[in-house]
């Protein structure tokens, strides 16, 4: 089993302030909110989760080659 890379850094596309979250490994999310100007940012489609929309790492489960949520 390859090592999970457990943060992504997301880029707002509103403002495109990049922040670092910590990736859930037991569920997706669904959407996030910009701390910066409050957007709130959601999975877009055929994604699963907003940190394989807008962040530069995709999450877990897709990382392992599984289906996720």
């Amino acid at each position: 089993m390859s090592m999970i890379t457990r943060e992504s850094t997301i880029t707002c596309s509103n403002c495109s302030l990049k922040t670092t979250e910590t990736m859930p490994t037991d569920s997706c999310q669904f959407f996030w909110e910009c701390p910066n100007c409050g957007e709130v940012l959601k999975a877009g489609e055929g994604d699963c989760c907003v940190f394989c929309t807008y962040g530069d790492t995709s999450c877990p489960p897709i990382q392992q080659e599984q289906d996720c949520c």
